[in-house]
């Protein structure tokens, strides 16, 4: 008789809910880029106009994505894994292992926040805004890497509860599963 896992406590299902819908977004400016790439290809090639704006926005947009799409990587295990060493242990040492990678990794992206902030920071209250002709205002596709930090720094929170009260298995490897 196999027990039912425990629901995610609510704090940690709104996590995954909002990593999710950041998810969508980053696929949507994905996408969106590759319009405004075929756009300025048309616009140069056969208008032979020259493009001001194109360039840049596709830039940020993709650093955005990047940013604002990892905490739905993370949610669902999109990186790159190589899972010999977590398969070669049992579940305890296995548990311990993924708490503590994913503390450290907590720990880089709250450092990364805790300087990402300032940063975006002073270009809102600054007004700085692009050299190019566009003048883009650089507080708005800044604001992805605080954003993004926060909510990655909230999504591992999330994975280490889920795994630390074995409501998931670390690495998503169930405790059969050996190499």
């Amino acid at each position: 008789m196999s027990s039912k896992p425990l629901p995610p406590p609510a704090w940690v299902a709104a996590v995954q809910a909002l990593s999710r819908a950041f998810g969508v977004f980053a696929a949507g400016l994905i996408l969106l880029s590759v319009g405004v790439i075929c756009q300025m290809v048309f616009v140069r090639a056969v208008l032979g106009q020259s493009s001001i704006w194109q360039t840049e926005f596709v830039t940020f947009s993709l650093v955005a994505a990047t940013f604002i799409g990892a905490p739905y990587i993370l949610l669902t295990r999109g990186h790159v894994a190589v899972d010999v060493l977590p398969l070669m242990l049992a579940t305890p040492a296995r548990r311990r292992m993924y708490l503590l990678g994913h503390a450290i990794a907590l720990v880089f992206c709250g450092f990364f926040l805790y300087a990402a902030v300032p940063w975006w920071y002073d270009t809102w209250l600054s007004g700085q805004t692009t050299s190019s002709i566009w003048r883009a205002r650089v507080w708005i596709p800044y604001l992805s890497v605080p954003v993004g930090l926060a909510l990655l720094c909230l999504q591992l929170l999330a994975e280490m509860v889920m795994v630390a009260t074995r409501r998931t298995d670390p690495y998503g490897l169930s405790p059969e599963a050996k190499l």
